[in-house]
Parts: C-alpha cells; sequence; structure tokens
C-alpha cells in the first residue's frame, strides 16, 4: 500500500502574530517517523509530509495538493491539539477531490477524546487509539476493521465504534531507528533552540515511552502510566547511526525522564565513555533520579545540559500539581547538576489553576535565586488527557480554543487572576527579567565561543527573532502585547508524548 504519514503544522505560535516557532526550534517529527519505518518494514511504501519542514509551502491547500501528488491509497494524521483542525482541514480536501482515499488521524488529541470525533468529523474513516505502529500496519495489510485492536472505526450505519485497547509494544528495541531520511533537508534544517548545544547539526531522539508519575497537567493518553524503554545498547546503536549516517554531532534526547532506570543509564554512559562518537547530548531529570554519581557518569559521556521539570516556585502549587517533588530538593538538585560540569535548565509552567499573582511572583523570584543557566517558562495549558481536565472548567475561566491550546497561549486564567492580560503582563514581566538578569548574562557572555553556532544562526535570521523578542515587552498591563516562550525543550504537547 501506498501510504502519507501528515504532520499538521497546525498553530505553534502566539495568536495574533507572525508564526516564527520553527525558526527557533524545528523539530522532527519522531513519533510519525518511528511508524514511516516500522510500515516500510512491513513492505508498504511510506512518505513523510512535514507542514513544519522547512521545505513546505503555506497554506492547507498548497499542502493537500503535494499530499495528493503522492497519489495515496491511505492518509495518515498525527496531532496534536493545537494541530488537530489543520489535519482536518486537509482531510476535507482529500476527500473532496479523492474520496477514495482513507483517512485515519492518531496522536495525544484523538487519543484523549476518542470514538465522538467521529460524530463530530465526517471526513474521517479511523481513529488510532494508542501506539500507531501495529494498528496502521494491520490496517493498510487489508485486515478487517473490526478485528483491529486500537481503531475506532464507522460501523454499517456510520456510528462509530470502538475496538478492545492494543496492548503497549512489549519491546522497543524491536523497532527500527526513525525514518529520518524521510525528511527534506534533515539534519541540518531542523534546528535545536538557540544556545543549547555547542556542536552541529543537532537532531533528536526518544528512548522511552511513558512515565510513572503522575502530574497534574500531563497528557498519557498514548502512553498511559507505564515505563518502557530502549536497552543501552540500542540507544548507542541509535546515535551511532545518526552520527555516522548523517554527521550529527548533537542529540537532545526528549524521553519524559531519560533517567529513571538507572541500570541502563550507567551501561549507556559506559559504552559512551569506552567507544566516544563525538556526540554532545541534552537530557531530562527529576528530582530524585539525579544523585552525584549519575550526573558525573552523564558528564563524561558527554552531557551538556540537563532539564529539570520544577513547574512553580510556590510550594502549595508544587504539591497540588507535582507531588513528591520539594524546593529545597530542586535547589539541591540544580545546585549538583551545575557542580558536575553541566548545564542545567529549569522548566516552569505559569498560570496553574490556583495561580495568583501572589505566586508568579515567588516563582520568579524562585528562578532567579536558582541561577540557571537556561530556562524555559511555559503557558499552562490544559488537555483533555490530563487529570486536571475533569476539573478545570471550576477553577477558572477556560476558552476551549484548540487551536490556541499550544503552551503559547492563556486558553485559561485560574480564578484567583483577575484577566488574562494580567497574566500575559505578568508572564512578560518573568521572562524580561530572567534575561536581563546580570548574573545570567555574565554566563552567558563567559559562553560566547561555545555558542558561535547559534550566534551564526541567530544573525541569519535576525528579523524573525527581533519579531519574537517584540511579542513580550512587557510596556503596560492590560496591553496589547502577547509573550512568547523562550528556547524551548520540546514542542511537545504539555511537556509530554512525542507524536
Amino acid at each position: 500500500m501506498h501510504i502519507v504519514l501528515v504532520h499538521p503544522a497546525g498553530s505553534n505560535w502566539v495568536a495574533g502574530k507572525k508564526d516564527v516557532s520553527a525558526v527557533a526550534n524545528r523539530m522532527a517529527p519522531l513519533g510519525l517517523l518511528s511508524i514511516a519505518a516500522y510500515l516500510e518494514r512491513q513492505g508498504h511504501s511510506v512518505i513523510v509530509h512535514d507542514c513544519l519542514g522547512p521545505e513546505a509551502v503555506p497554506g492547507i491547500h498548497a499542502n493537500t495538493q503535494q499530499i495528493l501528488s503522492h497519489d495515496p491509497d491511505l492518509v495518515g494524521f498525527s496531532a496534536t491539539t493545537a494541530g488537530f483542525l489543520d489535519g482536518y482541514d486537509m482531510a476535507v480536501q482529500i476527500k473532496a477531490s479523492r474520496p477514495d482515499i482513507r483517512t485515519v488521524f492518531g496522536g495525544v488529541h484523538v487519543s484523549a477524546l476518542g470514538a465522538q470525533l467521529l460524530d463530530d468529523y465526517s471526513r474521517i474513516d479511523y481513529l488510532c487509539m494508542g501506539e500507531g505502529e501495529q494498528t496502521l500496519a494491520e490496517l493498510a495489510e487489508g485486515k478487517a476493521a473490526g478485528e483491529i485492536d486500537g481503531l475506532v472505526w464507522r460501523g454499517p450505519k456510520g456510528n462509530p465504534i470502538s475496538n478492545p485497547a492494543r496492548s503497549h509494544l512489549p519491546d522497543l528495541d524491536a523497532l527500527p531507528f526513525p525514518a529520518y531520511e524521510k525528511l527534506p533537508g534533515f539534519p541540518k534544517k531542523y534546528n535545536l533552540p538557540l544556545f543549547s548545544y555547542i556542536r552541529t547539526p543537532g537532531a533528536t531522539m526518544v528512548t522511552s515511552r511513558g512515565c510513572p508519575y503522575q502530574c497534574s497537567y500531563c497528557d498519557r493518553s498514548v502512553f498511559k502510566s507505564g515505563y518502557r524503554y530502549n536497552s543501552a545498547e540500542y540507544i548507542y546503536e541509535h546515535m551511532h547511526y545518526l552520527r555516522t549516517r548523517f554527521g550529527v554531532r548533537h542529540i537532545n534526547i526528549y524521553d519524559d525522564l531519560f533517567t529513571l532506570h538507572r541500570k541502563r543509564i550507567t551501561q549507556l554512559c559506559e559504552l559512551l565513555t569506552a567507544r566516544p562518537l563525538g556526540i554532545h547530548f541534552n537530557c531530562a531529570v527529576r528530582v530524585g533520579h539525579a544523585d552525584d554519581q549519575l550526573l558525573s557518569m552523564l558528564k563524561a559521556a558527554g552531557c551538556l545540559m540537563v532539564s529539570l521539570g520544577i513547574e512553580t516556585g510556590d510550594p502549595e502549587l508544587l504539591a497540588v500539581h507535582k507531588p513528591g517533588v520539594y524546593l529545597e530538593e530542586v535547589k539541591d538538585t540544580v545546585r549538583r547538576i551545575q557542580a558536575a560540569g553541566l548545564r542545567a535548565k529549569g522548566l516552569f509552567m505559569m498560570g496553574l489553576p490556583g495561580e495568583s499573582a501572589e505566586s508568579i511572583r515567588k516563582t520568579s523570584d524562585f528562578v532567579l535565586s536558582l541561577d540557571l543557566d537556561d530556562m524555559n517558562m511555559a503557558k499552562f495549558t490544559p488537555f483533555p488527557g490530563a487529570p486536571v481536565w475533569q476539573t478545570i472548567f471550576d477553577q477558572g475561566e477556560m476558552e476551549e480554543d484548540w487551536r490556541k491550546m499550544n503552551c503559547l497561549n492563556f486558553v485559561f486564567v485560574p480564578e484567583q487572576i483577575d484577566s488574562r492580560q494580567t497574566l500575559d503582563y505578568l508572564y512578560n514581566w518573568h521572562v524580561k527579567r530572567f534575561y536581563s538578569d546580570p548574573k545570567w548574562r555574565r554566563r552567558f557572555a563567559s559562553r560566547i565561543w561555545q555558542h558561535r553556532h547559534s550566534l551564526i544562526y541567530l544573525a541569519k535570521h535576525l528579523p524573525a527573532f527581533l519579531s519574537a523578542m517584540r511579542t513580550f515587552d512587557p510596556k503596560q498591563k492590560g496591553g496589547t502585547n502577547e509573550s512568547v516562550r523562550g528556547p524551548d525543550d520540546s514542542g511537545k504537547q504539555a511537556r509530554g508524548e512525542p507524536v
């Protein structure tokens, strides 16, 4: 079968502002690339159409025409909440031109909402719930829809039918490496966040699926609460493949919790130390999973920067939204990360349920007290598959506009905050405060030579970055200034799973 897998562009920026997100950080659609590699191994012909890619054409119609030019039998869309409607608009045009082409939607948004989407969106033939590799392979090989676990399909009367859930893949090492080669311009035109690397070009990897923790804001619709992972040997070979096949020199690892399984990380660090690949990498840790020995091993293996999910500097909010993490432990972990010679990046959210102007100022003070190397402040966005969704409409004002639900727009205003304008003002104030801090600026200046590749890239795209910077100038409360997130690790929904 001939298949086109589509990564919709969606709305990845601030409403009303020019979208420069791909200039700041263009991330390979790893979920689709994994499915593409799996399907090709089953004998199918697969095209990956990345609407955010460096050679992408603007507009729904133009992208639809490119998809149709491949004469597909099946078109699969994987989308975040913000990208779903773009995907559906393309599906409508595909069906209008070629009604015989089957359309299937998957990803975190689909897995969270399920069968109701077939009732509301008539041009979707199938929904792929959870992991997509085996479900799409069985659909492509012609297996009857009613016999495919994980599939939601239309019955004889058009009514949605939900098949039994599909069991998770037990052995992630059995999967082929993602089909990076299907992305025109990879890796040089799939740029990592500025100042997060020293060597170029860069790439991204995911080495595990799932997370055992239950943070309030994190959507676990695809991978649930289990935790599966690639072995150290597989990860090493994956890195080796990226190095030798594509010349990659830096890898951002986007696991939710890279260091959870201590033994495999120890083994991986031993492999990278014994047989260096000339690669730096960044990863994320959690308080409680970053002891001194582990940090020293990461440094010796080539780790450059470690991200730490902190979310808030208000202990009461932390207890509700990220239980088990405490501010004193955060301080200690950041200190030890830097003592090991690694860079420390803090990940935060503003606008959580229960947030107030006072808690935001408390968080801003805490951020500066940590003396971080970098910081990312996301705008809290509740997603349908996250635990907090169950009560979100009772905790403040919620604007359920899917196109804005991308962690870059305040769609939720906690009841303790008087307006969305106040949130924007406080967000912009904090971002400017962090990057104006003299200690941060001195550290940045001391690494000018290390940052040379980022600075060259910045100079080449200076108008776009200047436009972005102007969006978080907090000149006046209640004004029209919108906010922009700083260099971000993820591009993933709610710092959740790749799609």
